[in-house]
């Protein structure tokens, strides 16, 4: 239903995680039934996680932590890792940067070229450490890379942008054809982001294998500021689920949609399953590790564009081991730690055994959901609070 923002123009309600809630039906499973492994192509992942690829959650080291854990590790082929040999240096000078200067001193280091040969070592670093071998580039220079990142056995290939579509218009420079790109590349390929249904419906017909739904809900992104863009994250995973059901009916091929940002606890990524997402892409949960390379910041993929930032970099601080932020076991309550073993526990409460069937659930407008109840929780700034 519409609502009338005034005389000539109406828009839809849309919700994001805090609006709304996940049902209990008449049923509950044990736990220990609840599957939550995820196939993606002839992959398949034990964990329905996919890290974001950005320079303060996913290194070589820690794209290979991800794979043991059963989750995916992207990294990013524009970033830190590909630009300098010793990239451990340039992440301790970010991380000590005052705040004040944060954003202009990356616009400064991201200037360096990309190095084709750091392409290549990066790549093999994790393909050496035995797990999935993921990477994103923008698409204006996919064309640049994506042939060298083939030559290291890339796996799996991720074309990312703040907004991605099919039919991307330009006078001046020669655009990237997705549907003739992914026709002829060997490797499946993961495209987004977007966030409305017809977006997304197209972005399916290009033939990749899963698109990222979310256009800045993420904690380090400010696109939503700068440009005043962006569908919160359950109204916009929604939409995608109902183009991937058109999609199927009308091909007969299964397209993943994927959850990307917005979620910061296990509550959080239950209502994206529920919502119609497979799986999730995070970011800043991943930047808390002690493992990270982002030395306790995260930083948007386009803090340092070099005219128009749409990114900031935060204090996220160095928390837990991956292991307990994915997995567990949690020590704290506020839903933090533990994201998977909560996903697992909503779907086994919920009565629900794999995440197909859990896209199914039931889920009510609740804006309640966070505040009912919980005054002792704000006051003391405890749990919920």
């Amino acid at each position: 239903m519409e609502i009338e923002i005034g005389k000539g123009k109406t828009g839809r309600q849309a919700y994001g995680f805090d609006d709304i809630a996940i049902v209990p039906s008449r049923r509950t499973r044990d736990p220990e039934d609840i599957d939550i492994n995820w196939e993606l192509a002839f992959f398949k992942f034990g964990l329905p996680c996919i890290a974001s690829a950005m320079d303060s959650v996913v290194d070589p080291n820690m794209a290979i932590k991800l794979g043991k854990l059963g989750a995916l590790g992207v990294l990013n082929l524009e970033g830190i890792w590909t630009r300098y040999e010793e990239a451990d240096k340039v992440l301790e000078k970010i991380s000590k940067e005052p705040r004040e200067t944060a954003t202009r001193m990356m616009q400064e280091l991201y200037k360096e070229p990309i190095k084709t040969e750091l392409i290549k070592k990066r790549i093999k670093q994790i393909k050496d450490g035995g797990v999935v071998a993921a990477a994103s580039l923008t698409p204006p220079r996919v064309r640049d890379y994506y042939e060298l990142a083939l030559e290291a056995d890339l796996d799996l290939l991720v074309i990312q942008g703040t907004v991605i579509s099919a039919e991307h218009v330009s006078k001046k420079k020669k655009s990237l054809n997705l549907k003739e790109f992914i026709a002829k590349i060997p490797i499946p390929v993961i495209v987004g982001a977007c966030a409305s249904y017809h977006t997304a419906l197209h972005l399916m017909r290009t033939g990749a294998v899963a698109i990222l739904v979310g256009v800045g809900p993420g904690q380090a992104c400010t696109t939503r500021g700068v440009l005043g863009i962006g569908v919160p994250q359950a109204t916009a995973i929604a939409d995608a689920a109902a183009a991937r059901t058109l999609h199927l009916e009308e091909t007969g091929r299964y397209v993943h949609v994927i959850a990307d940002g917005g979620m910061r606890t296990g509550g959080d990524v239950s209502k994206a399953i529920a919502c119609g997402a497979d799986a999730i892409m995070i970011g800043s949960p991943i930047a808390k590790a002690a493992e990270a390379p982002g030395r306790g910041y995260h930083w948007g993929m386009a803090t340092f564009h070099p005219e128009l930032p749409r990114g900031t970099r935060i204090a996220v601080g160095t928390q837990y081991p991956l292991e307990e932020i994915l997995t567990g076991p949690a020590h704290e309550n506020d839903g933090t730690r533990n994201l998977f073993g909560a996903l697992r526990t909503s779907m086994a409460t919920c009565g629900y055994e794999d995440i197909r069937s859990f896209q199914k659930a039931e889920v009510m407008v609740a804006p309640a959901l966070q505040t009912e109840g919980k005054m002792q929780q704000k006051q003391q700034g405890v749990g919920m609070g």
